[in-house]
Parts: structure tokens; sequence; C-alpha cells
């Protein structure tokens, strides 16, 4: 097993209460420059490698974000991402190789990611994106402050843990995109919501154009919808769409 750097000390240069970034990279020296350069910048850093490291990290409460390499040798940095998606929404930005690994980026925006870079890169292109997600974080940190649950239809979203359960009790996984847009729905149920609300209360990266949000709500009519008509999303002509339903907090 590769070897795992742990958190620096405070004389590092990094104090106890600054974001804590965890680095999850299977290339020792990528690994160790990143984690160098964000403690010589005033964040605190941790790499490790392994799935089940990356695991017990999630569970403590001071990480802030996850820089994660899509390419981990024997591990899928993608299923990975699926895992991290399914238990936590701490904000993600993916690491990539050459540029023609356009299809990893675009996957990994999709399961959630909240952005990337490319390698070769910038040291300080890098910090400068992560120190943008966290401002964005700080400024809408999302459901996670805000531990409710929705009811509708026989349905139940827990949004402190992202989890939804459908009627007959089975647990259906949402992407960060389709998570967001439900909890925008469930927020207000009934009302016209544009695409531009929804696009804005996705938060998607901006690269993403507007006509996504169709594609979004296509694939969440599909979880939502399979064995039911109408739909519970229903679309509103020359404005967005409505979430056509009673909703309860719970």
């Amino acid at each position: 097993m590769l070897p795992t750097f742990q958190d620096q000390p405070a004389s590092s240069g990094s104090p106890p209460w600054s974001p804590r970034v965890l680095v999850v990279d299977d290339d020792p020296d990528m690994r160790r420059m990143v984690v160098d350069f964000l403690l010589d910048n005033g964040l605190r850093a941790t790499g490790v490698v392994e799935r089940q490291d990356v695991e017990r990290q999630l569970a403590r409460d001071d990480l802030a974000m996850i820089l994660l390499d899509l390419r981990l040798g024997a591990q899928s940095g993608l299923d990975l991402l699926r895992d991290i998606r399914a238990r936590s929404d701490l904000p993600v930005i993916i690491i990539t190789g050459e540029r023609r690994e356009e299809v990893d980026r675009v996957i990994g925006l999709e399961l959630g990611a909240d952005d990337y870079v490319t390698k070769p890169f910038s040291p300080r292109e890098l910090l400068a994106r992560i120190r943008a997600v966290l401002r964005r974080q700080a400024v809408n940190p999302g459901p996670r402050r805000e531990a409710v649950r929705h009811r509708f239809e026989g349905w139940v979203l827990d949004r402190r843990i992202r989890r939804l359960t459908a009627p007959d009790g089975a647990e259906v996984r949402l992407t960060k995109g389709e998570f967001a847009l439900l909890s925008a729905f469930l927020d207000a149920p009934r009302r016209p919501l544009s695409r531009e609300n929804l696009l804005q209360a996705t938060r998607m990266h901006e690269d993403v154009f507007d006509r996504s949000i169709d594609v979004q709500v296509l694939r969440l009519r599909r979880k939502l919808d399979a064995d039911r008509a109408p739909s519970m999303i229903r679309t509103e002509r020359g404005i967005g769409y409505v979430f056509d339903v009673t909703v309860e907090r719970i």
C-alpha cells in the first residue's frame, strides 16, 4: 500500500481552523506536491489512496472538500465519486489527465463533481478553484444544515443523508444534479419554476448549458414516474416546470 500523508501540525502554516482538503491520488509525488502546496497556502490537507481511507475521512466533521483523481490505478475514480455522492454533499473537484478525457470530465460533472482541473495543471490555478468552490459553499451551503425530510406520493427524501426512498421501501440513487433538482422542486411544490431558477438551484458547473436542465428533468422523471402517470413533474409551456404533487415535511 502506498503511504498516507496525514494532517500537518498548525506550525506548518495552516491554522487548525482552516478548511481541510482531502487529496485522493495514487501518484505519491503528485499527492505530496498538492498536499504541501495547500499547507503552504493556509489550508490543511490530507493525502490518501485507498477507498477505506476515504470512507474514514468522510466520517470526520472537519473535512471541507475532496480533490479526486479519476485515474486511481486498479480503482475507478468515477465509482469512488458515486460512493462519495451517495454519502455526502461535500464539494468535489475532479482531476483528469489529458484533455482528450472529455468523457470522464462530463461523467464526473454529471455524477456531482463541482469543478475539474486537467493535468498538467498550475498549482495556483488549483488553489484558485478550491477557494472559489469553498466560497460558493459558504454562501450556499445546501441542505446539510437543514436536516429535513420530505414525503410526497409515498416517496421520502432525507436531505441530510441524501437518501431517496421509493414507496416500496427501495432506495433510489440520485446524482448530485438530480438531488439538487428534486430539492428545488420540494421547496416550491405546485409553483412554476423557470429553467433559470432551476439552473441556479442546482448550482451546475458553468460549462453546462441551460438545456441540460431538461435532461436532468427527464432523468428524474424516469426515476420517479416508472409506475405512475401522469408525471409528478409537469411542463409549464413558456416558463419551465411544476412539481405537481402535495409535499409534506416530516
